[in-house]
């Protein structure tokens, strides 16, 4: 069976994209982890692989990315889809890029998916937004996204708060569009639940930080295989907004975890750590040496490739374990 349409309820997305999935699921797009052969081994194993624009690190790079990408998935391939940070403010010249590469999906995260949408949407791009409230749901639909990635608590990097089980039935209540639901999806058994529940897409992020095709270090790697839930720290230290960081990293930076949130610490660390995800300043920095992960830490055992946690993740989803 190569289509996820095959063994599940009817999806609320395009059959363009529907059809080609092995598994209703997301490679999320995560920064300074997900790179060009992430997402390639994600899309080729039936699953859409996303990354950050931010990634590439500059405009050339994103293009020489996406060609990589046109040229080496066929048609059968699961898409691959590109993370828009609105508050960049190289997004538009990105937007370009894309449009020139007839890329099919976009996720649009931290700021209003407003500006962009018309122009999105003229070149047929399918536009999810990264929503962590009720009243950012709404504003997004305003917007006229396509569909909607509910950030819930427990997910790795910038995330929500909320209970997924309340937060998704909450939302289905008045809406019928698509709906991905990021937060602490580490199998497959969890993944058949988010269906039940509503959802048509599972974003999974923490495992394929652990893959051999990941732009993670190898230490990053081992420190989420040798980490549990337990080891996740949720903070604004680092970026003004509630983001999921590994403590061992921290720890590793000199900061005392305990404090971040109640001293002079988060000042400092602010002013450290603020700017760009690729901020040149001296000394540790988010994302690069004080690294994220999501409560799925708990299911990361080892560092396979890409194809074999998806594999496996299949197998979970039809009830093989």
């Amino acid at each position: 069976m190569s289509a996820v349409e095959s063994t599940t309820a009817t999806s609320r997305l395009p059959e363009t994209i529907s059809s080609r999935l092995r598994l209703p699921a997301i490679a999320a797009p995560m920064l300074r982890v997900s790179g060009v052969e992430l997402v390639k081994a994600a899309c080729q194993a039936g699953v859409i692989g996303a990354f950050p624009t931010a990634n590439p690190r500059s405009h050339e790079a994103l293009d020489d990315w996406l060609t990589e990408l046109d040229e080496t998935l066929s048609e059968n391939d699961a898409p691959y889809c590109a993370n828009l940070i609105m508050s960049r403010p190289e997004t538009q010249k990105d937007i370009e890029i894309l449009l020139r590469h007839r890329t099919e999906m976009v996720i649009t995260s931290v700021g209003s998916p407003a500006p962009v949408v018309p122009a999105l949407h003229e070149a047929g791009v399918f536009v999810l937004a990264d929503v962590a409230t009720m009243k950012h749901v709404k504003k997004a639909i305003e917007a006229g996204v396509d569909g909607l990635v509910l950030l819930t608590a427990g997910a790795g990097g910038n995330t929500g708060w909320m209970n997924p089980f309340a937060f998704v039935r909450a939302v289905r209540a008045f809406y019928d569009g698509p709906i991905a639901l990021a937060g602490g999806m580490s199998d497959g058994v969890a993944l058949r639940a988010a269906r039940e529940l509503g959802v048509d897409l599972g974003y999974i992020g923490t495992k394929f930080i652990a893959t051999q095709e990941s732009l993670a270090e190898p230490e990053y790697k081992q420190m989420l295989v040798d980490s549990t839930m337990d080891d996740v720290l949720l903070t604004q230290a680092f970026t003004g907004m509630n983001t999921s960081f590994l403590l061992p990293s921290i720890e590793a930076a000199g900061l005392d975890p305990a404090t971040l949130d109640h001293n002079a610490d988060v000042a400092s660390a602010q002013a450290q750590y603020g700017g760009s995800a690729y901020s040149d300043k001296s000394g540790p920095r988010r994302w690069k040496d004080i690294w994220s992960a999501g409560h799925s830490v708990s299911g990361v055992s080892d560092v396979p490739a890409t194809r074999e946690i998806i594999d496996q993740t299949l197998r979970e989803f039809h009830g093989d374990r």
